[in-house]
């Protein structure tokens, strides 16, 4: 008789078929490493939503938050090309998700 296996936690399964279905794309890897390459405080307020020849589009919740990653940029693109392995990030376009909603 064969013994059975205990049960496996399905947060491990999850996690391998995440992972294999994220699209093989310059935004996918960026999305993947954005909260450790941006910190807690500008990831809960923004996130990279397009990419385009190297810019990374990024939904901030707010005009000022946009101002701000804007001029951190520079800084930004470097920890993301840290994470990435490779300069793939050349510039952050942010933009204001707020701006017009009522």
């Amino acid at each position: 008789m064969r013994s059975r296996r205990a049960p496996r936690p399905v947060a491990g399964a999850v996690g391998v078929l995440a992972e294999r279905l994220r699209p093989a794309t310059t935004l996918g890897d960026v999305q993947s490493v954005w909260r450790e390459a941006v910190g807690e405080a500008i990831a809960r307020e923004a996130q990279p939503v397009a990419e385009r020849a190297g810019t990374v589009t990024v939904a901030c919740a707010s005009s000022v938050w946009a101002q701000e990653i804007g001029l951190m940029a520079p800084a930004l693109c470097d920890a993301l090309n840290t994470r990435l392995g490779a300069e793939r990030v050349t510039a952050l376009r942010c933009t204001a998700r707020g701006v017009g909603r009522r």
